[in-house]
């Protein structure tokens, strides 16, 4: 999927059906001239709704619809008959979905599960038919109750993907390499920085037709949770990996320091991402000799590490075998 087709954010503006008046009716037939109330009840307004696709990983099909209707319920009949309610609006997500309130930035709610449901704005309730008003002393009410109005506004629908293991590194790192080698998945890669402009997803194959899914996610630079270079555009995502590799390149100045820095990034965006398991990945390390590797280890931070290199097959296989662990216990 090219950069353009990847949108992992919309504004959409939702309405939702007016609930139908009750009727007023008054029974008449061939045997009753002045009969007494039977008015049905309106029948609800359609709502909107949000409902998980797991065969959707992006918001492209909404950047295109930015209007979305539930239609009005129907008005009662007589005959105590309830009108029709509203046709609902469905809007297909992928998982990983949150809405917001565009003015107060608040979680309304999320979708995590396929064929999850859940109401962004409910229809108005269809009104009560004269029957209801009804009593001893006002036998014959000629009146009903109009239905409610539907709800509208605006609304912020944004993309957290969902994955198992997220790579996390400054630009050029090598996390494209490491998933197009791992997985089937072809990202782009190239020998400069921002190369990876979307995210990406690849289904990594474990033993007994086992798998798990990995997300490559555009690089991080230092001062990215302020909002600088990609920012929080794609900080979001890492929020729902459940475990983080994060990758330095052997040739890095400090590896040490990187890391510290990626570390800090995300604790500034979300103090709970230190919560989630990770593994160091000092890529590239082909170029090291036995000694060179004694070196930078002995420099390494305190954190489970792993020297690898997807262009030579280096480790990868290792690798493996600690994520699925991480991700079983």
């Amino acid at each position: 999927m090219s950069n353009a087709n990847f949108v992992d954010y919309v504004k959409i503006f939702c309405r939702s059906g007016k609930g139908g008046s009750g009727s007023a009716h008054l029974r008449r037939d061939k045997l009753t001239a002045k009969g007494g109330p039977d008015g049905g009840d309106g029948g609800r307004g359609g709502h909107v709704v949000l409902r998980g696709n797991s065969q959707l990983w992006t918001l492209l099909h909404l950047k295109y619809k930015r209007h979305v209707f539930a239609t009005d319920g129907e008005s009662g009949g007589s005959s105590l008959k309830t009108g029709a309610s509203g046709t609902d609006a469905y809007i297909e997500v992928p998982l990983g979905t949150v809405a917001r309130d565009p003015e107060t930035r608040e979680v309304l709610f999320e979708v995590t599960d396929h064929g999850e449901e859940k109401f962004l704005i409910p229809g108005g309730r269809g009104g009560q038919g004269n029957d209801h008003f009804k009593s001893p002393t006002q036998r014959t009410p000629r009146f009903s109750q109009p239905g409610e109005d539907g709800e509208e506004g605006w609304f912020v629908l944004e993309l957290k993907l969902l994955a198992d293991v997220g790579l996390v590194g400054f630009p050029n790192a090598g996390k494209s390499t490491l998933l197009s080698a791992m997985s089937a998945a072809k990202p782009k890669i190239a020998d400069y920085p921002f190369t990876t402009l979307v995210p990406n997803l690849g289904i990594v194959k474990y033993r007994d037709d086992r798998s798990f899914v990995m997300a490559d996610i555009p690089g991080i630079i230092e001062g990215a949770s302020e909002g600088k270079g990609l920012g929080h555009r794609f900080l979001r995502h890492i929020e729902r990996n459940s475990m983080l590799l994060f990758m330095v390149p052997a040739d890095s100045n400090d590896i040490r320091q990187e890391y510290h820095i990626l570390l800090s990034e995300l604790e500034k965006y979300n103090p709970e991402m230190l919560d989630k398991q990770r593994i160091l990945v000092i890529t590239k390390s082909d170029l090291l000799d036995e000694e060179l590797q004694e070196e930078i280890t002995r420099e390494l931070p305190e954190v489970k590490y792993l020297f690898i290199s997807s262009v030579a097959n280096l480790g990868l296989v290792t690798l493996n075998d600690i994520i699925w662990k991480m991700l079983t216990i």
